[in-house]
């Protein structure tokens, strides 16, 4: 059997995809590349060649086609790409993408800037950052909206920020067996198996978010939607299912979800630690409840409140422990 070849580019970021990737255990990146039988064939941090030895070899593997092509990081279009040159040529990078590209079984944006546009692309945007096949939540980027890699299939969004590296590994080896079709994709391209959960299934809060008790900083233990600006019912992830290395979360560290896996979550219109309100109810409920049950279900819940979690909910640890049951005595 032939080696699938993957060719991993980067370019409007941080690297910190790349920096997760390296996080992955049980298995590591590697025994997960070689268990699916991918060769990696080019990395701007993880492969020697670099300088012209890099372009020869990308443009050689431009004229033989490869598998899978990653991109971490947005594409910058802006100043007619020069934003981002690519080496020596003094080139806009974006060439080298479209170019690749289009020799590709199968196109994956690894992390929301590749997908969306994402960190790179909030504000005014002055770098044109956009990214693969969208600009935001809008069809388009790079690529274009129609765009389909040599397999039929269009651009596959893993989008984080950063991706959780078992995102990213279940998503390759899917790819190299070509068991990953246009079904196993939500309606922004990202991989269902980890899109169609919420970042909310699995917290440790959730008796808080029940009851309604509610931290009033960062770090307490009570839930961090009314106060905290968390969107854990809203983001498309599993974060608090498959844990990152093993056990943790940005919830399980005190910190709200800032539903980082959507297109726009870099420019919310408010601070990540603010929870704008209409009559003083969250705006961003869950997307699929009626207002009318949450205010009803927020006011019932919050008047049967037991005094150890509402007294908990604003410590910074665990106060008060759940009492033992009582015995039925004669």
């Amino acid at each position: 059997m032939t080696s699938k070849t993957l060719v991993w580019l980067q370019s409007g970021g941080c690297g910190g995809c790349t920096l997760s990737l390296l996080c992955a255990e049980t298995p590591d990146l590697y025994t997960a590349l070689a268990a699916s039988d991918i060769r990696l064939a080019y990395h701007p941090s993880l492969s020697e060649a670099s300088g012209d030895e890099a372009t020869a070899l990308l443009q050689q593997l431009a004229t033989d086609g490869i598998d899978i092509l990653c991109l971490e990081g947005s594409v910058m279009l802006g100043a007619e790409g020069r934003f981002h040159l690519s080496g020596a040529e003094q080139t806009p990078y974006f060439h080298l993408i479209r170019q690749l590209a289009q020799r590709a079984r199968y196109v994956v944006a690894v992390g929301t800037c590749a997908a969306y546009g994402g960190i790179s692309a909030a504000g005014d945007n002055i770098t044109g950052a956009t990214g693969l096949a969208y600009d935001g939540n809008l069809p388009g980027g790079l690529l274009g909206a129609e765009f389909r890699a040599g397999s039929r299939l269009g651009v596959v969004n893993i989008a984080g920020c950063p991706t959780h590296p078992g995102w990213v590994l279940e998503t390759l080896g899917l790819l190299a067996a070509d068991a990953l079709g246009p079904r196993d994709l939500d309606p922004l391209g990202r991989p269902r198996f980890y899109a169609d959960k919420l970042a909310h299934h699995g917290c440790a809060r959730n008796e808080y978010y029940e009851f309604k008790a509610s931290a009033e900083a960062p770090g307490q233990q009570g839930c961090l939607m009314e106060f905290v600006g968390c969107k854990g019912t809203q983001a498309h992830a599993d974060c608090n299912v498959r844990t990152w290395n093993g056990e943790g979360s940005c919830l399980e560290g005190g910190y709200p979800c800032i539903n980082c896996t959507a297109p726009d979550f870099a420019d919310p219109g408010h601070g990540f630690f603010d929870t704008p309100k209409i009559a003083g109810f969250p705006v961003g409920l869950p997307t699929d409840m009626p207002k009318a049950w949450f205010v009803a279900l927020s006011t019932l819940s919050k008047s049967a409140t037991p005094a150890r979690v509402k007294h908990n909910a604003t410590a910074d640890r665990l106060r008060i422990a759940p009492s033992l049951p009582k015995k039925n005595t004669p």
